[in-house]
């Protein structure tokens, strides 16, 4: 009978130690698994995340009457330089300064 109960004490243990084992390793896997998924999701939400909107910008002031005048100027002198080199003709230059002053 000792014979009897010590191999079945000895078959607790391993069976006890077995099952110890397994649990830990159980639960490290799930950890890892879960820290794997974790990661993955910051990932997903920072590659999935839309970008910020631009910044709102004012719309550009129409030009004043003056600027309008000066940018007139500015495209006639240069005009009156391409035909001073030669660059356009007097038939284009006459064509051109038409087109700039409307």
């Amino acid at each position: 009978m000792a014979g009897l109960l010590r191999g079945v004490a000895r078959t607790a243990v391993i069976s006890g130690t077995a099952t110890a084992v397994s649990n830990r390793v159980s639960r490290r896997q799930a950890g890892r698994w879960a820290q794997q998924d974790r990661e993955r999701q910051l990932a997903y939400e920072q590659q999935a995340a839309p970008p910020p909107p631009p910044a709102a910008q004012a719309p550009p002031a129409p030009p004043s009457a003056a600027d309008d005048m000066t940018s007139k100027i500015d495209q006639l002198k240069q005009l009156a330089d391409l035909k001073a080199q030669g660059v356009l003709s007097d038939e284009e230059f006459a064509a051109q300064k038409r087109r700039v002053l409307g």
